[in-house]
Parts: structure tokens; C-alpha cells; sequence
């Protein structure tokens, strides 16, 4: 009687090790690379915990990009910077800060940038709209712009392409990165709330204008040059300064929460992170 063949089980034990070390290997994919660029409403300025570089206010833990850096869990290089213009992606700020681009890398996966009130002096105009009194006794900003020709407004418009260029630049520096533009914030609902936020009714309206003006520059601008757009103003709607301290996403000019006046508070911050997290997605 011939004797059974014996089939070698040497090749099915090798190919399955294989299969097990590709699956391995899958299971054990790097981390998304984030990497965030902006100003103050993108660092959060004095929000707990305040990273050492002191010079940039940038909060280590709870700025938006930390938030969404830890919803997606990706490692994250935040060099958001307070005060930081559009200049700055480019070049040193305060003599001292390293240019925001150069964190771009070819391998990086996620940009996301907050950029322009400082490039049109959005905070400076609207310091200068405060009125502790009601009308008449003071002046309108809203009437001093329109005196002058409404110059902030068309300081918006002819900064947009700038924005359009450091979008073909970021491109350009991570071919492969998803690049994620977040929009500013509704400060303040229309009508204002005087003297809660001492702003006059018209005064009040005409700042929001013009960050709604901003808003509309940042969504044409990441449009056009292959970015995703996310629309701040409608997440923070109803969480304006004129909100009750524990509703508020945004501080008005005394902070009832860590964070810097006329800037987004923690609860700002997570709620942005995680619209700005599932825009990455």
C-alpha cells in the first residue's frame, strides 16, 4: 500500500505571518501630522494652560487646535501666535518668533489657520466703539468709519488675495495636507446689549458687519485656492458676549471666564475644536 504524501505546511505558515505582519503593520499607522497657524483667536490667549512661550499667549491645552487634536488623535505643531499677521507666515514676529510656515512639512496632513482681524485692526477699532453711556453721550465709530470713507471695510477686501497666496503656499510647503480655514466668531448679537457690553445698538451691528465681511473674504479665499471653510459665526451663534457668563463662547470687555477680553473663552475653544475636527474628517 503506497504511503501517504506528506504536504509540507512550511509555505502556508510563512504566507500567513505575512498577512499577520501587514495587518500589523496597518494597525500601527503613524498619527495624523496637525499643524495650526493663526492669531489670538486660534491660540486663546490666557485660556489655562498658558504655554511657556509667554511672548505668543497661546493656551497649551485648550486652544481649538489642541481640541481637535485630540478628537483626531493627531500630533500636533501649534505655533498660533497672539497678535500674528498674515506677515508672519513668513516672517519673524516680535523679532523673535520663528516664521509660522516654517512648521509646514511635506509629510504634514492637517493645516488649520485663523488669520486677518490683525492685518485690518479689527480689536483696535472695536476698543474704540466703547460708550459707557448711552446715546447721545459719546460717538459713534459706525459714523467716524462712514466719515472717513469706511476704510476697515475696504482694508478687507484688499487683503483677501494675501490670504489666497498663504493658501498656495501652504499647498505648496504640504502638498498633501487637508487645510482647514476657521472663520472669526459672532461677537455680538444684533442690537447689541447695552450696557452689558457698553456698545451702542448701531455700533454693535456695524463691528459685526465688518467680522462678517472677514468671514466672507476667509470662505471666498479658501474656495477658490482648495481649502474647507468652518463657519465660527454659525457655531458661536446665541453664545455671543451678550449671553449669560455660562452660555458665553466669546468674553466680552471684562472676562467673566479665563480668557483675554474680546476673545473665545474654553467652552469657545471646544466647541470650535470639535467643528474644526469634523471638518478634517
Amino acid at each position: 500500500m503506497p504511503r501517504p504524501r506528506l504536504i509540507s505546511t512550511a509555505p502556508v505558515l510563512a504566507l500567513l505571518a505575512c498577512v499577520g505582519l501587514g495587518a500589523t503593520t496597518a494597525g500601527a499607522a503613524d498619527p495624523l501630522e496637525y499643524v495650526a497657524l493663526g492669531d489670538s483667536a486660534a491660540a486663546g490667549p490666557l485660556i489655562p494652560q498658558v504655554d511657556p512661550n509667554l511672548l505668543c499667549l497661546r493656551s497649551r491645552d485648550n486652544d481649538y487646535p489642541a481640541v481637535a487634536a485630540r478628537t483626531l488623535g493627531a500630533k500636533l505643531t501649534d505655533v498660533t501666535c497672539s497678535g500674528a499677521t498674515t506677515a508672519h507666515f513668513t516672517s519673524r514676529q516680535f523679532g523673535l518668533v520663528s516664521p509660522q510656515f516654517d512648521a509646514l512639512k511635506p509629510t504634514t496632513d492637517l493645516v488649520s489657520l485663523t488669520i486677518g482681524g490683525n492685518d485690518v485692526s479689527l480689536v483696535q477699532l472695536t476698543l474704540g466703539c466703547l460708550n459707557l453711556l448711552p446715546e447721545p453721550l459719546g460717538r459713534s465709530c459706525a459714523d467716524q468709519e462712514a466719515a472717513k470713507g469706511n476704510p476697515t471695510a475696504a482694508k478687507i477686501d484688499a487683503w483677501a488675495p494675501a490670504l489666497g497666496t498663504a493658501l498656495d503656499t501652504i499647498h505648496a510647503r504640504s502638498p498633501h495636507a487637508k487645510v482647514v480655514v476657521a472663520g472669526y466668531g459672532t461677537y455680538i448679537r444684533p442690537g447689541g446689549c447695552h450696557p452689558t457690553q457698553p456698545i451702542w445698538s448701531r455700533d454693535a451691528d456695524f463691528v459685526q458687519s465688518l467680522v462678517n465681511r472677514l468671514n466672507a473674504a476667509l470662505r471666498t479665499q479658501a474656495e477658490a485656492h482648495g481649502a474647507t471653510y468652518v463657519d465660527i459665526a454659525a457655531v458661536s451663534e446665541g453664545h455671543d458676549t451678550c449671553a449669560a457668563p455660562a452660555q458665553r463662547y466669546l468674553e466680552g470687555l471684562i472676562p467673566t471666564s479665563p480668557a483675554a477680553p474680546l476673545h473665545p473663552n474654553a467652552a469657545g475653544m471646544a466647541a470650535f475644536g470639535a467643528a474644526v475636527a469634523a471638518a478634517a474628517r
